[in-house]
């Protein structure tokens, strides 16, 4: 599940980063999903570049998700 999140967020981040189409619907679809994934963490760093911005966001709710997941994987391993 957390690789799923994080394949989200990388096609989100790739996305604002090139450009893409916003009109699409399989990159409106990955917008709406990251959004709602990243849980508040979408605006913890607010640089002048928003680009730059949506990187280092995404980037730390992608962090956090890993390091819960791999608490809850250790978790229920025990």
């Amino acid at each position: 599940m957390v690789s799923v999140v994080l394949t989200i967020f990388l096609l989100h981040v790739l996305f604002v980063v090139f450009e893409a189409n916003q009109g699409n619907e399989f990159v409106s679809v990955v917008y709406v999903l990251a959004k709602t994934l990243v849980l508040g963490l979408g605006d913890v760093f607010t640089p002048d570049d928003a680009v730059l911005g949506v990187v280092l966001n995404y980037g730390l709710a992608a962090l956090v998700y890993v390091v819960i997941g791999q608490l809850i994987i250790k978790a229920l391993r025990r």
